[in-house]
């Protein structure tokens, strides 16, 4: 046994059940050296092995033997935070890049250009990677994809537009001026 940790056989086989079934790495984690100190290991080697300090080696003990309410495993676990989530930067470039040269009909969408949204979607739908607009559009600034927008100038457009597209002028533009 350990001189750090102690734990009871009770205690033992709650945190092997935790390393055993934890889908959360740290959990994990601190489960897995919490269990190295039991078996004898010092806090140096452990700490060395995990790539983190001696003192969160301690955090992670005081949070073990902690009198609380809550379970050992909930214990181990990461509290809920409120914080800024994580940016897309860097994770959405390698999903992106690939896939823009191909056409987004393969993945059955409706459209033979990809455009912002429709990578948005395409990121939720094949990558489950959600991300905004404003994401994608600096994932392409940074990948020196650029896009080609519609110009729309109807509204400057010659009042005899209609006859050089091969329509008539009726309907459109000056009424005819009256003689007299």
């Amino acid at each position: 046994m350990g001189d750090v940790v102690n734990f009871s056989r009770k205690e033992r086989t709650l945190v092997d059940f935790i390393v055993a079934s934890s889908k959360d790495r740290r959990q994990f984690q601190r489960a897995q050296a919490l269990l190295w100190l039991d078996d004898g290991e010092s806090v140096d080697e452990v700490a060395s092995r995990l790539y983190v300090s001696r003192q969160t080696i301690y955090n992670w003990i005081l949070r073990a033997q902690a009198e609380s309410a809550q379970s050992l495993g909930q214990r181990l676990a990461d509290a809920p935070r409120s914080r800024r989530p994580p940016t897309a930067q860097g994770i959405i470039d390698p999903l992106i890049e690939p896939s823009i040269d191909t056409d987004p009909r393969e993945f059955g969408y409706r459209s033979t250009v990809w455009t912002a949204a429709l990578l948005v979607a395409y990121l939720a739908e094949y990558q489950h990677v959600e991300v905004s607009l404003r994401s994608v559009g600096y994932a392409l600034e940074r990948l020196d994809i650029h896009w080609k927008f519609s110009r729309y100038d109807l509204a400057r457009s010659s009042p005899t537009w209609r006859q050089a597209k091969g329509g008539s002028n009726a309907g459109g533009g000056r009424a005819p001026e009256r003689s007299s």
